[in-house]
């Protein structure tokens, strides 16, 4: 199928073919059949694009910050190829259509194939012939709505959105700033609900526009005197800013026309430098509107399809959504009068051309053709060069930042290995990093993958709930497995996997823990090689807190951030000592209000008398560097900070290495590609592998408990 989309280095979008996207549970396979380009959010993302690496910098410093704080704590390389890798990554564009459902995910209620809907939501509603949408942000298109007009939904509901915010009564006078698309609509149903509207522009075409279709509305420099005229010097009692400026003067505006302890919503992107004398005066109510509508933000709402309740959340943003595709059911509303443009979806880099010139637009429609003839494919072919026979060709699940800045440049130019197939739900990502890495193909169907007999080893790198599925499904077709970390977030799962591997003549599988193959991790094993004193390692990690609504905090998706980040660290312990763990207790710092996983100690005990301490906290400051081990046995002592150092100290003589921020992702690929050509072994033995599992599991039931857990022999 063909959608658009904008790499992050080019100064205009192209138009690429990808997999058709697979739904999940809770999501929508919708066939577009109109798209609405937003020249506000859009245009904006496209010259941002097009600027220099300098420019990016001074239009979004905060991005520059970010860099330099990842160079900080991991060093120069790695920053430089995180900031590279998202700079190389194709964006789409789009998050308003309308389309018919052409197939329902696990879960999803209240729509059917064949159905009429409007769709929204950025990254989902997108210019391509093919969406595929969480059902909250899907709403039923009424019989005798158009396509065009269901298009404009989205927009219909930021506008709606703004409106209800104000609290506006029935015959309120409300002033609308700025008419272009959200204007327009938020002037038309202000007016569809009874109130008296005058809308407000600096531009006299869109002035005439709106008088075009019925409403009252003034040029800007005539403002002022036509509310106080209006209203007998009293001012309005709501006024929506919808315009898209950087200016302060909306906002200005807005203070002078208001009426005294009146509402001021900004629903548009507006500069917000409040002047104190007209809001302080007439004590007015400023309220800045989240988009469209409870729900905006919240994962648990928008990719969970968690509802919130109608008896507490009248108005969420799937509501909204549905009442604008109803009022335009019940003809209460037209928006055939904005459309301006319409562009077939193989011109559609035409309508880009559009909004960044000086050419009179308002609604820019992109349309797609009617239903294909045959099923749609969710595979796409890249290329049709035959498999070297004494490769190990490669099937990758998953296309997010970790495969596309971390393992696909890590095992870039690797001798022995070819990459076949790669998978991710929307299809996009998968075609994007399959062309830029040499894949055979890409496809929205791990199913495409596992099937592949030139797929001999299977890379898991999807979000934590799929690994152990993805894994042993792997393994039962025959497949050697690397998977990410965590391998399970249930015990079962493990046991499961461990079941698949006690088979004769079962395939290797191996996990994501690169930490224990990074160059200074091996030289510090060496230094420690053939102790006869047991040893005390303690690995403190400063993680740094989660972004609020974060996936790994989220049990069921993640497993939370001991299980899914813990483990690394649980590893590198194991990895130290040389066996499992045979008890573990753990606790966690009591914060008001905290998650228990944020700030918890772990205490590992081995049974040649080790201990090994992980401190992993959230609560430290960001600047300080986030790994740092030290190790004492029999007089020596050993000190690891974050990669980028080891010191060794024997003797009274303290022998230093430098390593650049190597966690060894590379080299842990070397040595599975050679266990792989080998027959095995694995490159982590499995008593450490399952153990370590374990052990995390157990830390999890000690902070439950209170109580340290003994783990039984694997």
């Amino acid at each position: 199928m063909k959608q658009l989309l904008q790499d992050m280095r080019a100064k205009r979008p192209h138009l690429a073919d990808v997999p058709v996207p697979t739904p999940g549970p809770g999501m929508l396979l919708v066939r577009n059949a109109a798209s609405l380009v937003s020249a506000g959010t859009e245009r904006g993302l496209v010259e941002f694009a097009g600027r220099s690496l300098l420019g990016k910098v001074r239009a979004r410093p905060d991005l520059l910050r970010q860099v330099l704080d990842k160079a900080r704590r991991e060093g120069l390389t790695n920053a430089a190829q995180a900031a590279f890798g998202r700079l190389g990554e194709a964006m789409p564009l789009g998050y308003s259509s309308a389309g018919t459902v052409v197939e329902v995910g696990e879960g999803v209620l209240g729509f059917r194939p064949g159905q009429r809907v409007v769709c929204a939501g950025g990254g989902y509603a997108v210019h391509a012939e093919y969406v595929c949408v969480p059902q909250n942000l899907v709403a039923a298109l009424p019989d005798g709505v158009d396509f065009d007009s269901g298009a404009f939904a989205t927009l219909g509901a930021i506008a709606l959105h703004g409106f209800r915010l104000a609290e506006v009564q029935l015959g309120a006078r409300v002033a609308v700033i700025g008419l272009g698309l959200l204007g327009q609509l938020a002037a038309s149903l202000a007016a569809a609900a009874g109130c008296e509207v005058l809308g407000i522009d600096t531009d006299p075409r869109r002035v005439a526009l709106a008088k075009r279709r019925g409403l009252d509305a003034v040029p800007r420099e005539r403002a002022e005197k036509a509310v106080m005229a209006r209203t007998a010097g009293r001012g309005y009692d709501t006024v929506l800013i919808c315009a898209d400026t950087q200016s302060d003067d909306p906002v200005e505006l807005a203070g002078e026309l208001a009426r005294d302890r009146a509402t001021v919503v900004a629903v548009g992107a507006v500069g917000l430098a409040v002047p104190r004398r007209s809001y302080y005066a007439k004590e007015l109510n400023l309220i800045v509107s989240r988009s469209y509508g409870p729900g905006r933000y919240d994962p648990g709402y928008e990719e969970a399809g968690l509802d919130y309740p109608i008896g507490y959340v009248r108005w969420t943003e799937g509501r909204n959504l549905q009442a604008f595709a109803d009022l335009l059911g019940k003809g209460a509303l037209e928006v055939q009068s904005l459309v301006s443009h319409r562009f077939d979806i193989e011109n559609a880099v035409g309508a880009y051309e559009l909004i960044r010139s000086e050419e009179d637009f308002l609604g820019v429609l992109l349309t797609y053709p009617g239903a294909p003839k045959r099923r749609p494919s969710k595979k796409l072919e890249i290329s049709a060069k035959p498999l070297s026979k004494d490769k190990i060709g490669l099937g990758v699940l998953g296309a997010g930042n970790f495969a596309r800045q971390t393992l696909l440049p890590a095992i870039k130019g690797l001798g022995g290995l070819e990459l076949v197939g790669i998978a991710s739900p929307g299809g996009r990502a998968a075609a994007d990093l399959a062309r830029r890495h040499g894949f055979r193909y890409a496809t929205s169907d791990p199913a495409e993958v596992l099937a592949d007999k030139q797929v001999d080893a299977l890379v898991v790198l999807t979000r934590h709930h799929l690994h152990a599925g993805q894994a042993l499904a792997g393994l039962k077709a025959g497949k050697h497995v690397f998977c990410e970390k965590p391998l399970a977030l249930t015990e079962a799962e493990l046991t499961r996997i461990g079941r698949a591997l006690a088979q004769n003549n079962a395939p290797l599988l191996t996990v994501g823990f690169n930490r224990r193959f990074a160059p200074l991790a091996t030289e510090m094993a060496g230094f420690l090689a053939g102790r006869s004193a047991p040893l005390a390692a303690h690995f403190r990690v400063n993680a740094g807190p989660l972004p609020t609504g974060h996936w790994l905090a989220d049990p069921a998706q993640g497993g939370g951030r001991l299980l899914g980040e813990g483990c690394h660290f649980i590893d590198f312990l194991i990895f130290l000592v040389g066996q499992a763990p045979v008890a573990v207790s753990a606790a966690a710092l009591g914060e008001p209000g905290g998650d228990a996983q944020d700030n918890v100690q772990v205490t590992l005990r081995f049974a040649d008398g080790s201990l090994g301490t992980l401190s992993y906290l959230s609560n430290g400051d960001r600047a300080l560097p986030k790994e740092r081990l030290e190790v004492f046995c029999g007089g020596d002592v050993a000190v690891l900070d974050d990669f980028q150092t080891l010191e060794l100290t024997r003797g009274g003589r303290t022998l230093r290495s430098g390593g650049r921020g190597d966690k060894g992702h590379r080299a842990i690929w070397q040595a599975f590609a050679a266990s792989l050509r080998a027959g095995g072994p694995p490159p982590i033995p499995y008593d450490q592998l399952f153990g370590g599992g374990r052990a995390a599991f157990a830390a999890l039931r000690s902070l439950q408990t209170g109580s340290a857990q003994l783990l039984a022999d694997y």
